[in-house]
């Protein structure tokens, strides 16, 4: 019996240490990701507060598996956390420097505060914080990320003097320093961004001289507002967008006490000027505090430098007088007849909704309408916006004519939507609102247009939380995800970052109102919207994910349908949704952002031009703010725009003749790796768009030759016009339309 008792104690001894294995090699096994990451995002989750993040925990978890918002992963490893407008608060914490191998952290558009912490994971390459309320300046540990290609950290309240720790970035591409506080001169060590190209600092306080950058390969740089003195180097005014208004250049500040007389007779006031006693030094005039001296200068201030001084103070009092007086003028007639155009917009408004009934203008509305109606817009009155809605109330003054509720009746606004169903409540359809109309912000869920609003939480579902993988595009103004409808249907959705993120819902609405109007076979069609707390997103049917871009100079299989009649075809869809928006739109429109990129194109060849009518969001205040996304290359602008003048409908036409000479070379419009000479193509192209042989040289080998000589010529006759340095000798869209429609129909003859 003892003995069976003792080896009954050994077996459950046994059993108990095998649980206790099993249990230690499940626990490990079932979490994927990293243990370092993991502890690493925790307290990064932490110093952030544990804001409301989907997915996301303050103790363990596993963010690989788990689909935490923003965080991207390789296998088992935290590669990128990308986190835009999620009203983040807190601070950073000192728990990212514990990532293994994470590359990007993206957290612009929040209000993260504190300072940047030192210890920044070594192997970022790509840093953005813009838009936050970071306070300190940059970390001499940022030395350390050798990796570094992308940092963007404007628009923030850091100050203090940059630290000299960038000689080990040699990857860096851009920089973004621009709206904080850094003051003093540029470190000697930003000589070493041997790959910057794209370097923004402007409205800060920065000051010294500028000689540090002349060697780099910049092509985008923007000194505004601060400091600098002293000549600008040659070499940087040979950069293709240089910005530097609003720096002292070429001056220098008067010293409170002059040298000596007897050191520069030049410099020396006269002697006959100055009293015996003044020869040794003269103070000026600002400075003095001696009695005795100002009754000297007073009584010589006929013959002596004072008296010409007092005679400028008072020249320069009456100019700014004058100046200010004219200023305050024009800005009293300026709000007048700004406010006479509201009140006759408003009227305006008022009398023609009066005769809207739904999408029929004609069409009696019943009284069970006006009843819903009515019901809605009261329900909408107790929302959030009641005391918004009492301040505004002039504004709006919404009649029972003003909407039509579609059957069946919705349920309450107030009410959440299933989430697998689309809400179409509060579509409004209405007469479009001029430009430059007020829209009410007690609107925003009953938009003036018959585009949809979308809840947040529906284009989160509809883009898996907008994932990385539902990414397709990644443009200038913010990134297009891929959205699948509960019926299968595919839209697109642009989440405008930076600045357009945060403008006010009538400025977004107005937006919405001017571009769900755009209808061509050649322009992406806008469907919808969301204005929901900070978000501001435009919905667009889904064509194509391929660009134009991506088809001429990446190539796929549409590469090799580019025969030289496809071409011609389609740079004929192109001038057509060109020709549109300069001629078929009321009031015409003009792209500025005309580039392949922005050309959608699928498996037929048939293309369409997106962000049309976004112009307002391109704006110098907008664009100065992107979170990391600059441009590095301005190929597609027309000169004059890189001198500071404006956009006009004759820059696209420029824009235009890139693309078709990208579509005759397949040259990318700047290309480093191409020999010196063929390095900018309109540089290199344009002295040899006149010779038939220098043409069939430059033509895309891939066509192998197959096309005609009579329309080559004509291509590159069109592309020659549309390349002009100067804009009146470049042709209207029309024109260009007109001479391809010929080339189109000359292929189609010959090939009869």
């Amino acid at each position: 019996m003892v003995i069976f008792a003792q080896v009954n104690d050994m077996n459950s001894k046994v059993i108990l240490w095998v649980c206790l294995v099993v249990i230690f090699v499940l626990s490990h096994c079932y979490s994927f990701t990293d243990e370092r990451d993991v502890a690493a995002i925790n307290g990064f989750y932490v110093a952030l507060g544990s804001p409301p993040l989907p997915g996301w925990v303050p103790n363990g978890g596993d963010p690989c598996t788990e689909n935490w918002q923003g965080v991207q992963c390789v296998i088992s490893n935290i590669t990128a956390i990308v986190i835009n407008a999620a009203n983040l608060g807190g601070q950073l914490g000192d728990a990212l420097g514990n990532f293994s191998s994470i590359i990007t952290i993206d957290l612009s558009n929040n209000n993260i505060g504190g300072g940047i912490p030192g210890n920044l994971p070594l192997t970022l390459r790509a840093f953005f914080l813009s838009a936050n309320q970071f306070t300190g300046s940059i970390p001499d540990s940022l030395s350390k990320l050798t990796l570094l290609t992308d940092m963007s950290i404007n628009n923030n309240k850091l100050s203090g003097d940059l630290p000299d720790a960038f000689s080990s970035l040699t990857g860096l591409i851009n920089l973004d320093l621009s709206f904080n506080n850094f003051s003093g001169p540029l470190p000697a060590s930003m000589g070493n961004l041997s790959s910057l190209t794209t370097f923004h600092m402007q409205s800060n306080q920065l000051s010294g001289l500028l000689n540090v950058l002349e060697d780099l390969p910049l092509k985008d740089l923007n000194i505004e507002n601060n400091l600098f003195s002293g000549p600008i180097p040659e070499k940087l005014l040979d950069i293709p967008n240089f910005k530097k208004d609003g720096n002292p250049f070429n001056t220098s500040i008067a010293p409170s006490v002059a040298p000596p007389q007897s050191a520069s007779p030049q410099s020396a006031p006269p002697q006959s000027a100055s009293p015996p006693h003044h020869s040794g030094s003269r103070i000026p005039d600002t400075k003095q505090t001696n009695s005795s001296n100002e009754a000297s200068s007073q009584e010589n201030s006929g013959s002596g430098n004072n008296g010409k001084m007092s005679t400028l103070k008072v020249v320069a009092y009456v100019v700014v007088s004058v100046i200010i007086t004219v200023v305050i003028i024009l800005l009293i007639i300026f709000c007048i007849s700004k406010h006479q155009v509201r009140k006759s917009n408003h009227d305006k408004l008022v009398k023609s909704q009066a005769g809207i009934t739904g999408r029929r203008f004609n069409e009696p509305i019943n009284e069970e309408h006006s009843a819903k109606t009515n019901n809605i817009v009261g329900q909408f009155a107790k929302g959030d916006h009641n005391d918004e809605e009492k301040e505004n109330k002039h504004k709006i003054d919404m009649r029972e004519t003003d909407l039509i509720i579609l059957p069946p009746p919705p349920p309450p606004l107030l009410t959440p939507p299933p989430p697998p169903q689309l809400r179409h409540v509060e579509k409004l359809v209405a007469k479009p609102i001029a430009p430059g109309r007020h829209v009410s912000t007690s609107q925003i869920n009953i938009p003036a247009t018959s585009a949809t609003s979308f809840s947040v939480a529906e284009l989160q579902q509809y883009t898996n939380y907008f994932n990385e993988e539902n990414l397709v595009r990644d443009g200038m103004l913010g990134k297009v995800y891929l959205a699948e409808l509960s019926d299968g249907k595919l839209l697109e959705v642009l989440k405008l970052d930076n600045w357009n993120s945060r403008i006010p819902v009538d400025d977004f609405l107005e937006l919405v109102l001017s571009i769900s109007d755009l209808r061509h076979a050649n322009i992406a069609e806008l469907v919808g919207y969301c204005a929901e707390f900070d978000q501001r997103l435009l919905v667009y049917k889904h064509f194509s994910k391929k660009t134009l871009d991506y088809v001429i100079h990446v190539g796929d299989d549409l590469n090799g349908k580019l025969s030289w009649g496809a071409r011609i075809e389609v740079a004929l869809g192109v001038a057509r949704a060109l020709e549109y928006l300069h001629r078929g739109c009321q009031p015409p429109l003009v792209h500025q952002n005309f580039e392949p990129a922005n050309i959608l194109i699928n498996d037929k060849l048939v293309v369409r031009v997106t962000e049309c009518g976004l112009s307002s969001l391109m704006s110098s205040n907008s664009v100065i703010q992107l979170s990391g996304r600059m441009r590095t290359s301005y190929s597609y602008e027309a000169p004059e725009v890189n001198d500071g003048g404006e956009y006009t409908d004759r820059s696209d036409v420029y824009s235009f003749g890139v693309i078709m000479l990208e579509l005759l070379t397949g040259h990318k419009p700047y290309d480093s790796t191409r020999p010196r000479a063929e390095q900018h193509l309109v540089r290199w192209a344009s002295s040899q768009l006149y010779d038939i042989n220098d043409l069939k040289r430059m033509v895309d080998p891939s066509l192998a030759g197959r096309y005609s000589e009579k329309s080559l010529s004509c291509f590159a006759d069109i592309i020659s016009s549309c390349i002009q340095q100067a804009p009146e000798f470049r042709p209207a869209i029309s024109e260009v339309v007109q001479d391809l429609i010929r080339m189109v129909k000359d292929l189609k003859a010959a090939r009869n």
